[in-house]
């Protein structure tokens, strides 16, 4: 059997008497895309960041291609080939596009690689006509794609896109689902998201999380049209 790109086995943490994520087993496969959805207070961000090093499991694992790194830092986890895109864009508001896409390309790459790699997630995201712009003078949207250049600039193999769509103007959104579905044919990612038509625009499968713990998981219609889905959601943005 082909090893999994990422596996958590009862994966746990506690905060004094809260259980924050409950024995989650989750399993994501090479250049896999999976939505991860669910209410206010599921544990969606807080997975994220034990996938990621921020936080430690309080019992259980994190498996990145078969390789334990359930105790790792954040900076050991990242060279080992995992990006995430935060909520907020972390960027540099007074640097220009193609400048915070060098910079991000270089803390792994020499400056001539970097130039050539920024240029190549410059066209890839179609932010070539802003490449001069200050990162600060943006529209919501454009500062979005920026901060996915800047996780791309790492060459990550699994990508953690955590609500890349809030705050988007329709048209925005669309192209966000063209440019994630653009990034998955090469890398692995995993979205969480509240927005369910920008999640039927991208999603294959979803894995729900409802108070920490696996709901269900399944194909993305199936999930939509579960009656416990729809219950937590108290029906709010279900809409076939």
């Amino acid at each position: 059997m082909t090893t999994p790109l990422l596996q958590t086995s009862n994966l746990t943490i506690r905060f004094g008497g809260v259980t924050a994520v409950n024995a989650v087993d989750f399993t994501l496969r090479e250049s896999e895309l999976r939505c991860l959805i669910g209410p206010n207070g599921a544990g969606k961000s807080t997975f994220f960041k034990l996938l990621t090093g921020q936080l430690r499991p309080s019992e259980g694992h994190v498996h990145l291609r078969g390789t334990d790194i359930s105790g790792s830092l954040p900076h050991e986890i990242a060279r080992k080939g995992v990006g995430i895109k935060t909520q907020v864009p972390n960027v540099f508001n007074a640097l220009t596009v193609e400048e915070n896409l060098w910079i991000a390309a270089r803390h792994k790459h020499t400056p001539a690689y970097a130039t050539d790699l920024a240029e190549a997630i410059l066209t890839q995201l179609r932010l070539t006509g802003i490449a001069k712009r200050e990162v600060g003078q943006l529209a919501h949207g454009q500062r979005q794609w920026v901060e996915i250049g800047t996780v791309l600039a790492g060459e990550p193999d699994l990508i953690l896109l955590d609500e890349p769509a809030a705050g988007m103007t329709h048209d925005e959104v669309e192209r966000t689902a063209e440019l994630i579905l653009e990034i998955n044919r090469k890398r692995a990612l995993i979205v969480v998201e509240h927005d369910m038509q920008f999640i039927k625009m991208i999603a294959k499968t979803v894995t729900v999380l409802h108070q920490g713990a696996v709901l269900i998981e399944d194909d993305v219609a199936t999930v939509l049209q579960d009656s416990r889905v729809r219950d937590v959601y108290l029906g709010k943005g279900l809409a076939a």
